[in-house]
């Protein structure tokens, strides 16, 4: 099969011919048509991504979305034909998702959501999961809270805003001023962070009371302004970047909580895969719903052009960049 590999620490990509990976008893091979690109991928090429744990050379990717080729003896869920996502390789010494095909833990994926493309699908995998973990899993978002994303238009930030709203809460996003029209077409608020300090987007958001849940997917100073942006006593910061070292005296000193999300956990550990693929598979219920959807590049990118898709991503394009297989 059809691979592109990076040799070392800032190389480029390189088409080989691989073998058709073997398939253990809960494999399924998959026929990738789409390989999404995350900042992840562009840490792991330039070396600098050790909590990632994948070793150079490698075949980089993440995310995908493709077409079931076979399955192993032990699957029952997915057959031959079937559309299907997910978060699948490319850490751990797993092999990526820029290939032609890969042998994926059946437990990682859920079918594709029906009313999007491959290329949309495969933009969905890691920001959705870890939107979900810390909004479902850690703060259990419902109905009549207030909810603060920051960094709303980014990749995990624009999922982490409609699934909030999708649960009923009062969402607010901060976000630079060109920026802000995105997340009011998601459904919430634009705090303009350049304009407003933390205390006067507080008071005017929500009387000084501090919001229910706050999610980081800033890290730094970003996270340090959440502690003490965030509800007395009940409220529940998340961070999927609390690394670095913070203070959590704020935090304390307001009784609130604090929960950090790593998802990387499952591909490392091979432990609550399942849950991945539950999550995507609830996910898919809320892009067919018209709920959730992914916030696009316009910029398309072939499998001739992963080099110039991983510029596009430093660059800070906007929206997601997938490369079509």
């Amino acid at each position: 099969m059809r691979a592109y590999v990076v040799e070392g620490a800032g190389g480029e990509f390189r088409q080989v011919e691989l073998p058709v990976p073997e398939l253990r008893e809960r494999d399924v091979l998959v026929r990738v048509h789409a390989s999404g690109v995350n900042p992840l991928d562009l840490k792991i090429r330039a070396g600098q991504a050790a909590h990632a744990k994948q070793p150079l050379p490698a075949v980089l990717g993440l995310d995908m979305a493709g077409v079931v080729e076979r399955v192993g003896a032990g699957v029952k869920n997915f057959r031959a034909g079937d559309e299907v996502y997910g978060m699948v390789g490319g850490v751990g010494g797993l092999q990526g998702t820029l290939a032609e095909l890969i042998a994926v833990d059946a437990d990682l994926l859920a079918p594709k959501p029906r009313n999007i493309s491959m290329r949309e699908a495969a933009a969905l995998p890691l920001i959705t999961i870890t939107a979900w973990e810390g909004l479902v899993d850690r703060a259990a978002v419902h109905a009549g809270q207030t909810v603060l994303v920051h960094a709303g238009a980014g990749g995990v930030g624009s999922a982490a805003v409609q699934i909030a709203v999708a649960y009923g809460a009062e969402v607010f996003a901060t976000v630079s001023a060109e920026k802000k029209k995105i997340v009011e077409g998601f459904g919430a608020t634009a705090i303009d962070y350049r304009a407003s300090s933390v205390e006067e987007y507080v008071g005017a958001s929500t009387a000084g009371e501090g919001f229910d849940v706050v999610y980081d997917t800033v890290g730094g100073a970003t996270l340090d302004a959440s502690f003490v942006s965030v509800k007395r006593y009940t409220g529940h910061v998340v961070s999927c970047l609390g690394w670095g070292t913070h203070s959590l005296a704020p935090l304390s000193f307001r009784g609130a909580s604090y929960s950090g999300v790593f998802t990387l956990m499952p591909l490392l550990t091979g432990k609550s895969r399942a849950h991945h693929g539950r999550i995507l598979a609830e996910a898919a219920k809320l892009v067919e719903a018209g709920k959730l959807r992914p916030l696009m590049s316009e910029q398309r990118f072939s499998a001739e052009e992963i080099g110039a898709a991983h510029a596009a991503m430093e660059a800070g394009v906007v929206g997601k960049v997938v490369v079509e297989l």
